[in-house]
């Protein structure tokens, strides 16, 4: 039997139980009542005591714990993907439970085959079930259909078709979820443009599951390298009131304009004023402007200047009017923080931490990565292995410059000193003129670059570093932080910044500064691939 209970029968059964230990009476007697009913039953609570799904994960079955019935341990799932691992071996022969979502479905005379997906690797599952099986009526009545999610028990055999090494000969089938006809997603591969207006079922095709593999081994590779190289991770507000690139290319967050539900003629007229006609930021929420966060690597210093290296992992946005898979609204980036650290530190950390992450997905993602070869990207996993292995190539920019201009091929943008490099300055750097290695340029001029990084002896760059590779161009930047006071003020001062605003930062110059450097890791890179 299914037994829920409220808030008020929980404390009733911490009262009873309390008063069993200590002897004592409980607060009132129909608390008693309540509590020792419910302990009588001795049932587990919230799934039903009989339940075709026994193999599920045991945290959801919550008991009562008393001396004879305790919550149970959990127990991960056995997927599809460790089922395949070396082609079965391990489970041959075994009794085994599947769930997951119905990809194709072929009824024949007398056998019916399903390919089953759970999401855990690329490739499906195949069953094969007859009229012997319990719950077959429910494929002969036409309940079983593509995109329904099922639970399946039998025995892993030997496949006799030449697509896979084993298969499940199912001895039951128990549909938990319909799937209804007009269901989107289908064997037959869809287009780009039409996964964006089904974005909430999108994650079902063999694209969007690999990606979502791919970047779930990125993230816990990131992790793995920065925690096993004595970094502390760090959380950054996403809500700020800096800019710390200076660009203004930010969502406001306000609570000024009315919400849509609200009715109102002018919405622009609702926005408080003050007396010469500028917004009143006093009766906002936050009492200021206030930005969705473009970086957090400023706040990542207040952390740094106690923990030494530290990292921060989290999304960001930018609100850059570009329609260009370069540009999102919205990404995920990795800015680490070193203490006590030069351009010369930064440019190795970020070499170590690209070639950890590829060779990591190289190595643990093979069966996704063929498909991004095969059928997204031609060429990605030779471009990747190149990254990992080859040496990293550094150049100025100057030096960048010099080698542009003497280059026997036309650019779409004019090449000169003091201009940002264009997507196709980049990839001619490190896919032509370095046939295929990462470049790392370095100090660039200042006025192209951020206030807060480290002004050179020259006076006209700073100690600033963009790594290329191939396809791409520009993946990861960073820079020294500029450690003078006087020099940070200066450079606030000549981009007409408001110190008033920096004034947290400042004083992290003023108490205990210190050489730093940071390289941002952007990590929305395998978007270009969808």
């Amino acid at each position: 039997m299914a037994v829920s209970i409220g808030v008020g029968a929980t404390k009733a059964i911490s009262m009873a139980i309390a008063a069993r230990h200590l002897g004592t009476k409980p607060y009132a007697a129909a608390a008693t009542t309540t509590a020792l009913a419910l302990l009588s039953l001795h049932k587990p609570l919230f799934l039903p005591h009989s339940s075709p799904f026994s193999s599920r994960r045991a945290f959801c079955a919550a008991t009562l714990r008393t001396a004879d019935n305790r919550v149970q341990q959990f127990r991960r799932k056995l997927r599809v993907s460790e089922i395949k691992e070396g082609d079965g071996a391990d489970v041959f022969g075994r009794n085994l439970v599947v769930q997951g979502w119905v990809r194709t479905l072929r009824i024949q005379s007398i056998v019916t085959f399903l390919e089953i997906n759970d999401g855990s690797c690329l490739s499906n599952m195949q069953c094969v079930l007859n009229s012997e099986a319990e719950g077959y009526d429910q494929v002969e009545s036409g309940l079983v259909t593509t995109g329904a999610s099922v639970w399946v028990q039998g025995v892993v055999v030997k496949s006799q078709g030449s697509k896979q090494k084993v298969e499940l000969k199912v001895n039951k089938i128990v549909l938990i979820g319909k799937s209804d006809p007009s269901f989107p997603i289908q064997k037959k591969r869809a287009s780009r443009e039409f996964l964006r207006t089904k974005a909430h079922l999108r994650a079902r095709t063999n694209t969007f599951g690999a990606v979502a593999r791919v970047r779930n081994a990125l993230a816990y590779a990131t992790h793995k390298f920065f925690q096993e190289n004595g970094f502390v991770w760090v959380s950054s507000p996403i809500i700020t009131a800096s800019d710390c690139e200076g660009a203004g290319e930010q969502f406001c967050v306000t609570t000024l304009i009315p919400s849509s539900h609200e009715t109102t003629d002018s919405p622009v007229d609702a926005i408080p004023k003050t007396n010469d006609g500028l917004i009143d930021w006093s009766q906002d929420f936050f009492g200021k402007p206030a930005f969705l966060t473009v970086s957090g690597q400023l706040n990542g210093e207040t952390y740094a200047t106690s923990l030494s290296d530290v990292y921060t992992f989290g999304p960001t946005f930018r609100a850059e009017n570009s329609n260009t898979s370069r540009h999102l609204a919205e990404f995920w980036m990795i800015e680490p923080e070193l203490a006590f650290a030069d351009l010369n530190d930064d440019m190795a950390c970020a070499t170590a931490y690209l070639q950890f992450v590829i060779r990591h997905v190289l190595d643990n993602c093979k069966e996704d990565m063929e498909f991004f070869d095969t059928w997204i990207n031609k060429g990605i996993i030779d471009r990747l292995s190149d990254v990992a292995d080859k040496d990293v190539v550094q150049i100025t920019y100057t030096e960048a410059i010099d080698l542009l201009s003497g280059a026997n091929k036309k650019f779409e943008f004019p090449v000169k000193w003091g201009s940002d490099l264009q997507s196709e300055h980049e990839r001619y750097i490190t896919e032509e003129a370095f046939s295929g290695c990462p470049v790392i340029i370095r100090d660039y001029p200042k006025d192209i670059k951020a206030f807060y990084m480290r002004q050179n002896d020259d006076g006209r760059t700073v100690a600033a570093m963009d790594m290329l590779v191939p396809g791409i161009g520009e993946l990861i930047g960073g820079s020294q932080r500029e450690e003078r006071l006087e020099y940070l003020e200066a450079r606030l001062d000549d981009l007409k910044l408001n110190k008033d605003a920096y004034w947290w930062y400042l004083d992290l110059r003023r108490y205990g500064s210190g050489q730093m450097s940071s390289p941002l890791s952007l990590f929305p890179y395998l978007n270009h691939t969808v």
